[in-house]
């Protein structure tokens, strides 16, 4: 945590409110209240994957772009809930009577209700969030000085301008101001006593921290900061889902939305064998492969609900594949079989030693890969395509274990092309050209080929002649380099 000069400890912070003639101005967040209180109400709005669908695609949009940047950031958050959610504000002002009770700092309270000078709480924080929280503290004669969460202009602002315009300048320059924040430099600035304290029962917690949702092991503790759902999962495994079959079906639209709800319901059961793979590499290994955020991040994880996950999606998956009819129960009882299996592969995969896995890995490969052929047919360059990607994933792995090199796990686009090209050659010797020269082979050649861009532009300007090399520099001590041949071992 950055160091300033204003930088005290809690002791002098406390001692300061009672020695103090003047206005007392105190922050709310993590100071006060010893958590954030958008966080908090962000994070208690029902249902709870709703809300955190919401701030997700609001992230991904980033409309406080278009309101001043990230100073608005919040009030887009907290709006949208307040809009969509409207019954969050109701159930937050119950839950909040229990938060600010639980989470209040109490030696400040003491402080502050034993001090006869004028004291105002001032924060970035939302005056129907906040209001709350303080009348469940036990505060007396406090004003709040907070925002409102419709208004972008007083964001922008800042806190200093709207605690200007409610104390007057005067009053902030003689005042006391504890905060535990550098976001309020200039408000430190123009006070007369200023404090910038960091409470040791602060709590800096995310508002969706608690909530279990699929996916968010993998893009915040396995693959953290590699953007893994969208380039392994989307991009490429269910890409080739959709290619292999989607020509086979009259209602293209409800198949890929059921393929996708089968996707959710299989990985919600693939992501917890990656939470057993680090719980058991973080037990049992001398060397686990463990990402920090394994020990820095908290996500929550669970038995039941990636279950419930898995049971509802595949449901609905399988629903919308059918339509208009029911799905059979040939079909329930064959995606149950494939999530059972993946449960039990993965975690048998966790417990065997490094030189085993190799060939459990190829298993783990076919089932997030194929998984969706136990329901669904593909065809005959469908079935190649899925092929040749298991094959890509699965060579790299296997050098890697017998070699101990590096395992780039993203980078199969070059050989997953060359599978698929010399496996279509190979078929069509026997089967004829027709499949591979369809319009859904041609499709999958040139999406390889896309994927495989980089990869391949990389190799082109590393290719090379040693001939060449031989020319432009000395040639060879061939005195050494027979003593080198003499010492290899037989």
């Amino acid at each position: 945590m950055a160091v300033s000069a204003f930088d005290s400890a809690p002791e002098d912070a406390l001692l300061a409110i009672g020695t103090h003639r003047g206005t007392v101005l105190v922050d709310l967040d993590e100071t006060l209240y010893l958590r954030n209180s958008t966080q908090d109400f962000i994070g208690s709005a029902w249902p709870r994957p709703f809300a955190f669908l919401l701030i997700k695609l609001l992230d991904l949009l980033k409309p406080w772009r278009l309101t001043g940047g990230e100073q608005t950031r919040d009030v887009w958050r907290v709006a949208a809930i307040m809009i969509l959610m409207p019954w969050s504000l109701w159930s937050w002002s119950r839950r909040a009577r229990k938060l600010g009770r639980r989470y209040s700092n109490p030696h400040l309270v003491e402080s502050l209700n034993a001090s006869s000078q004028r004291k105002a709480v001032v924060t970035l924080g939302f005056r129907p969030i906040v209001e709350p929280l303080l009348a469940a503290m036990g505060l007396h004669d406090v004003r709040l000085v907070a925002m409102s969460p419709w208004s972008f202009r007083e964001r922008r602002r800042g806190k200093r301008a709207r605690v200007v315009m409610a104390l007057g300048e005067e009053e902030v320059r003689n005042a006391l101001f504890i905060t535990d924040s550098l976001d309020d430099l200039d408000l430190l600035e123009d006070c007369r006593h200023p404090m910038r304290v960091i409470w040791p029962e602060a709590q800096y917690r995310d508002a969706f921290e608690n909530v279990y949702l699929p996916g968010l092991y993998i893009s915040r503790v396995k693959r953290p900061g590699v953007r893994y759902i969208y380039r392994s999962i989307i991009s490429d495994e269910f890409s080739i889902w959709v290619l292999a079959s989607v020509t086979l079906v009259s209602k293209p639209l409800l198949h890929v939305a059921g393929l996708a709800l089968l996707s959710l319901s299989f990985w919600a059961i693939y992501e917890s064998g990656y939470v057993d793979n680090d719980q058991v590499g973080a037990r049992h290994e001398k060397d686990p492969v463990l990402t920090p955020e394994f020990f820095q991040r908290r996500v929550r994880t669970s038995t039941i609900l990636p279950w419930a996950w898995a049971a509802a999606c595949g449901l609905g998956g399988l629903v919308l594949l059918r339509l208009p009819f029911a799905p059979e129960i040939g079909d329930l009882l064959a995606w149950t079989a494939v999530l059972l299996v993946t449960f039990f592969w993965f975690g048998l995969y966790n417990r065997l030693d490094k030189r085993t896995r190799i060939w459990f890995f190829a298993g783990l490969q076919m089932l997030r890969s194929m998984s969706f052929v136990a329901v669904v047919s593909v065809s005959l360059v469908g079935a190649v395509a899925l092929i040749s990607h298991v094959l890509a994933r699965w060579v790299p792995y296997y050098s890697y274990r017998l070699t101990g090199g590096t395992w780039k796990d993203g980078e199969v686009g070059t050989s997953r092309l060359l599978f698929f090209v010399l496996l279509s050659g190979a078929l069509a010797t026997v089967v004829g050209w027709e499949p591979f020269w369809s319009p859904v082979g041609i499709v999958l050649l040139l999406w390889f080929a896309f994927k495989a861009r980089r990869e391949l532009v990389r190799s082109f300007r590393e290719a090379h002649l040693i001939t060449e090399r031989r020319r432009s520099g000395s040639k060879p001590d061939s005195s050494r380099s027979g003593r080198s041949l003499a010492r290899r071992p037989h």
